[in-house]
Order: C-alpha cells, then sequence, then structure tokens
C-alpha cells in the first residue's frame, strides 16, 4: 500500500525543478528589490497599512528598488500598486491555493510566477530581496519572517534589513521576544536586523545604506 501511495513522489522533482528553474530565470533581471508581507485581506484596503505599503513601495520604485510581493491582495496589492504608480518593477509570486482567487492587477507581466510549492517560492524571497517589509497579517506573514530570521541566525543567508511596519501591531511580539525568549533562546545579535517602524523614509534610507554596503543581488 505505502509502494502505491509514494509511487509518483520521484517524477515530482520534475515539477519542482521546473519552478526554480523559472524562478531563477526570473528573479535575476528583477535587480535591487523588496520584499512585502502582509494580509492578503481586501478589507485592509480601507487600514491605514494598505495606504503604507503604497507609500513604502512607491518611493522604494523612485530609488530604483523593485518590489516583491506574494501577488494577492491587501498588502500585497498595495505594494505592487506603490511599485507601478513609482514606475518600478513589480513582481509576484503566487501560490496555488484554493481559497486564492487570481493575482492583483499591478503585477508586470514578466514579473508574475505561479508556484505549486510553498519551499520553492520561499527561496525565492529569501534569495532576491535586499529586504523585508513586514506589515500587519497572519501566520504565512509571521511564517516568512521567523524563516528568514533563522536562515540569517544560523548563517545560511546573508543578513539583510527587516522592517516591522505597524508598531501597535508588533509590540506584543517584541517586547515578549525581547523580555522572555531572548532570555534563554534568542541571541540579541539576532534581532538587530530588525527595525520596527512605520516612517517610509526611514525604510528607504535603511535599505538604499544596506545595498550601497552590500552591491550583491542575492543572498545566498
Amino acid at each position: 500500500m505505502k509502494e502505491t501511495i509514494f509511487a509518483q513522489d520521484p517524477w515530482r522533482i520534475f515539477r519542482i525543478l521546473s519552478e526554480f528553474v523559472e524562478g531563477f530565470e526570473t528573479m535575476t533581471s528583477l535587480g535591487p528589490s523588496i520584499a512585502f508581507f502582509g494580509s492578503s485581506s481586501k478589507k485592509s484596503k480601507k487600514t491605514i497599512y494598505y495606504s503604507l505599503a503604497e507609500q513604502i513601495a512607491e518611493k522604494l520604485a523612485k530609488n530604483k528598488f523593485g518590489t516583491i510581493t506574494g501577488g494577492g491582495f491587501g498588502i500585497m496589492e498595495a505594494a505592487n500598486k506603490g511599485a507601478k504608480k513609482g514606475k518600478g518593477k513589480s513582481c509576484g509570486l503566487c501560490i496555488n491555493l484554493p481559497f486564492e482567487e487570481h493575482p492583483n492587477s499591478f503585477i508586470d507581466p514578466k514579473y508574475l510566477l505561479n508556484f505549486r510549492y510553498f519551499f520553492v517560492r520561499k527561496v525565492m524571497f529569501v534569495k532576491y530581496a535586499k529586504g523585508f517589509v513586514v506589515m500587519p497579517g497572519g501566520l504565512g506573514t509571521l511564517d516568512e519572517l521567523f524563516e528568514a530570521l533563522t536562515l540569517m541566525h544560523t548563517q545560511k543567508i546573508q543578513k539583510f534589513p527587516i522592517f516591522l511596519v505597524g508598531k501597535k501591531y508588533w509590540q506584543g511580539l517584541i517586547k515578549w521576544i525581547k523580555d522572555t525568549a531572548a532570555h534563554h533562546n534568542i541571541t540579541q545579535e539576532s534581532l538587530k536586523v530588525i527595525t520596527v517602524t512605520d516612517d517610509p523614509d526611514e525604510i528607504v534610507k535603511k535599505v538604499k545604506s544596506h545595498f550601497e554596503m552590500t552591491k550583491k543581488l542575492e543572498n545566498f
């Protein structure tokens, strides 16, 4: 019975390989870019965070940085919209999910990718982003945040700045990390890449400074 269940597994490598190849070919032409994470809910459009994501992406675009999102609605749509307004490159790394509709309309067709596997999609984010802008979101947002922190802590990827936008939203988590987890399991050094801010100009300034120091388009 087990042999029948897993009989197709060796052939999945070709689908996985094709997603990696398409992703690498597309992302290498994107140039220095920043990844945005946050709620995909359409209700986010009525919040201050939608406007903030749009502002940040537009300012980054005007400073020659592209935008990478998960391709959905909510915060992701706002970031792609801001990139287009700033005449920058707008990339969407979409994932096949039963409850997702279709990509938002602000993604450049050239930089629209569809993935079946989350782990392949994650590689594209951490390999090619020169920084993460993390807006209020749910489990997916937290997953991307902590995976990036883990990879930097274990020196699997180069360090890059992570901006937590929405001070009121993130303050409880940051307090718990610093007051509880950091006393036993997390080093202060691992937290130095995090900036909690609601200031788009601060984000742009630190992104530019980081890129000037590294001059690299890849993190590993």
